[in-house]
């Protein structure tokens, strides 16, 4: 920092950035067409400095932008003419993307002729040239049975203009084409939004400013980092967790684990996942980019404290990866497919729960995961239309983990997403493809029991309006559904199975594939709920008993678990602190 930079201006300028952010962010959703865009909010908008650093996200999904730095990196290294007017597609999962089928669309934006911002938008896509008609390919054994279009940095914009060769590969191989431009165009549009207000925000305040500012709000962000963790007492944790056996892990699943580090007197905290399987045959790896994000999503969930999401807080921590790692640097071609979800989803879990093991009011418990169907990528073509679709739908949510002050929220979605996904309106879904959902609801003592409960997990039960309806999925945690901490309980574990209309016999469906469900048939999915936090007896009796009234635990379930008892709609004092005892 080459001058003291006035605070108020600081905070002005930091909050119009995130502002900018926000405003892409609002673009985005209301322009795009498909329904895991527009209505799940499965995308992110950030922007970087001209050096590649994060510098402000908003509510960016951690897995989306906490990684994000090396997608500038890319566009740098690959390109020597980048020029106002520019934008680049990215979706390479061995550079700096997170996996293939989220479309990056990058702007450098100039001021006085110089590179200093890079808008970034990423949108996870309805179809990105899958062989099979998923975004999320968890069985795929290589890159080219995946057979995702892969876009390594490549201009897709000159002069503000279309490069059509580009947009004609995408039309070419994409199942819904359209839909894919309209969400393209949407993306475009959105971190132009970034160009235009970053731009006015120089003409307010000087390009001179803005670029001093930078360095003052990565210092300062920096300095909160270092004060926080110089506050928590020193200690190294590990952390383990199982991933569920899946085609390519073997039958005893992927063991995963994590050392962390917090060192006070450096201010600063390492985690070191080295140590873990090597690349998978499977589309379960992770990239550098979903490694990280996972990584530091977990160690900022576990800090007692709300830090800035931006690079001069991530000054202070050091995710360690291996090359050729299932959670490291993948290897080319093993998939990525599945990058965003599975094994990074355990990570974030591995992270924030081993903090729990320095003292009460540290860390969380674990959150679900997995991709049900309630939360499948559904396909086929739509008899009342003649159409064909393919979309992810998020009917139904999952469980999210209990902290030391709250429960765990039942919209929670999965852990590398921190509850910044939406559910899907039910309405819409059955407006825009054939299918029918018959119930949504929460079910009762799914989330784990603790001081702080758990989050709950859903039902939701589907029937196809058509002849038949591809559901591709992933069911997870079935095995190993998320764990409590501190004395607090499991989360429950998902289930679901298929059922018969007309006679209601139930048939078994595969824990990971393709499903197509036919006219007549219902789809029944429970998701699981996340862990809880602490000791069930010590939770307030009041909030037992609001549970018990709002259907979110039986009577049962308090009385035996919770050692709460409840007689006619009120709590027996006498007879609950015996049971306590």
């Amino acid at each position: 920092m080459t001058r003291e930079f006035d605070p108020v201006k600081l905070s002005v300028l930091a909050n119009a950035f995130d502002g900018i952010v926000r405003e892409m962010t609002n673009g985005l959703l209301r322009s795009a067409r498909s329904s895991v865009i527009n209505t799940a909010r499965d995308f992110s908008c950030a922007v970087l400095t001209a050096d590649n650093q994060l510098l402000a996200a908003a509510e960016g999904v951690p897995v989306h932008v906490f990684g994000a730095g090396p997608l500038g990196e890319d566009m740098i290294e690959l390109h020597d003419d980048i020029r106002e007017g520019d934008a680049f597609l990215h979706n390479d999962p061995y550079r700096g993307n997170s996996h293939a089928a989220d479309h990056v669309i990058l702007v450098p934006i100039f001021l006085e002729g110089r590179h200093l911002f890079t808008a970034v938008t990423k949108a996870h896509q309805a179809d990105c040239g899958n062989s099979l008609p998923t975004t999320f390919f968890a069985t795929a054994r290589d890159v080219y049975e995946e057979g995702a279009l892969i876009f390594p940095c490549v201009r897709v914009q000159r002069d503000y203009t279309d490069i059509d060769d580009i947009v004609r590969m995408c039309r070419a191989r994409i199942r819904v084409p359209d839909q894919w431009y309209g969400d393209y165009l949407a993306s475009v549009g959105a971190s132009r939004i970034a160009e235009r207000r970053i731009t006015e925000l120089a003409e307010k305040f000087g390009v001179v400013d803005l670029v001093d500012f930078v360095d003052a709000w990565f210092d300062y962000s920096e300095r909160l980092a270092a004060s926080a963790i110089e506050t928590m007492p020193e200690c190294v944790l590990h952390g383990r967790s199982t991933h569920d056996p899946f085609p390519g892990t073997g039958p005893e699943g992927v063991q995963l684990q994590a050392t962390i580090e917090v060192k006070p007197p450096e201010g600063r905290i390492s985690i070191d996942l080295r140590d873990n399987p090597d690349n998978l045959p499977n589309g379960l790896n992770l990239t550098r980019a979903t490694a990280t994000g996972a990584a530091l999503a977990g160690i900022l969930s576990g800090i007692p404290e709300n830090l800035p999401s931006n690079a001069g807080t991530f000054r202070r921590v050091d995710v360690l990866l291996r090359e050729g790692s299932a959670v490291g640097i993948p290897r080319h071609p093993f998939s990525c497919s599945s990058g965003t979800t599975n094994l990074a989803d355990r990570i974030v879990n591995i992270a924030q729960a081993a903090f729990s093991q320095i003292a009460d009011g540290y860390g969380t418990a674990e959150g679900a995961a997995g991709q049900a169907p309630a939360k499948s990528v559904i396909s086929g073509t739509d008899e009342r239309t003649g159409n064909a679709y393919v979309n992810q739908i998020l009917v139904g949510g999952v469980g999210g983990p209990a902290t030391p002050y709250v429960d765990g929220w039942p919209t929670y979605q999965r852990p590398v997403c921190n509850a910044l996904l939406y559910h899907d309106s039910v309405e819409v879904d059955e407006q825009r493809y054939p299918i029918l959902i018959h119930e949504r609801a929460l079910v009762a003592d799914s989330g784990g029991a603790g001081r702080q409960r758990g989050g709950l997990g859903s039902r939701v039960t589907m029937e196809s309006r058509v002849a038949q309806v591809t559901l591709t999925y992933g069911i997870e945690g079935k095995l190993n559904p998320p764990k409590g901490v501190r004395g607090g309980r499991g989360g429950a574990e998902p289930i679901t199975w298929v059922e018969d209309l007309e006679t209601g016999e139930r048939s078994e469906v595969p824990v990971v594939g393709r499903y197509e469900l036919l006219r007549g048939q219902k789809i029944v999915s429970i998701t699981p709920g996340g862990g809880g936090y602490g000791d069930p007896r010590e939770r307030d009796p009041e909030a037992v008993l609001d549970d018990v009234r709002e259907l979110r635990v039986t009577p049962e379930a308090a009385r035996a678990i919770y050692g709460v008892v409840i007689v006619d709609g009120t709590i027996d004092d006498e007879a609950t602190e015996k049971a306590r005892a």
